[in-house]
């Protein structure tokens, strides 16, 4: 596997780096040799976060821990990186999808199924009308919502808004 390795109001110490490689490399059982593995540390005030995105042929496999001790952060993200891998390897079985950045071994080990956690509890239905970007993201702050789903009237396609870190927004379309 392939480390990359940055910080963001921190110096990357070898101790660090050291622990990031040793932690993460638990997980070379389930990728091939050639595999990126993207890790960013970061500090903000108390806040020790660390995120690792792991490109996996058409999808993303990524994880943000933060607490107050990095070495923490770097315990939580493999533990849930794993856990991560071991969902979707339920899906790329029961798909079928050729899994190229995996190991034959990983994909073909039968591991006891872990319940379904996804569970749809509620289902609503409203209608959609025209609007702006922006007039949605007003919509979705009058709402108290996170995201807005709206009939974009610049270009007539359903689209997505959603409040991002920072008080910023962002705009999901889709692409055919």
């Amino acid at each position: 596997m392939r480390f990359t390795i940055s910080g963001k109001n921190i110096d990357i110490t070898e101790g660090l780096r050291t622990t990031v490689i040793d932690k993460l490399s638990k997980l070379e059982r389930y990728f091939t040799p050639d595999t990126e593995i993207i890790v960013t540390m970061s500090v903000e005030k108390e806040r020790q976060k660390i995120e690792v995105t792991i490109p996996v042929k058409g999808n993303i496999i990524r994880s943000e821990q933060v607490s107050n001790d990095m070495y923490v952060s770097i315990d939580l993200v493999e533990e849930v990186i794993e856990r991560q891998l071991r969902k979707y390897k339920n899906k790329l079985v029961a798909k079928h999808q050729e899994g190229s950045n995996f190991r034959k071994e990983f994909i073909e080990k039968e591991e006891p199924l872990e319940p379904e956690e996804i569970k749809i509890i509620r289902t609503k239905h409203f209608g959609i009308k025209p609007m702006y970007p922006e007039d949605a993201c007003i919509q979705m702050e009058l709402l108290g919502h996170n995201f807005f789903v709206f009939n974009n009237a610049e270009t007539d396609e359903i689209n997505v808004v959603y409040k991002r870190k920072g008080n910023t927004y962002g705009l999901i379309e889709p692409e055919f």
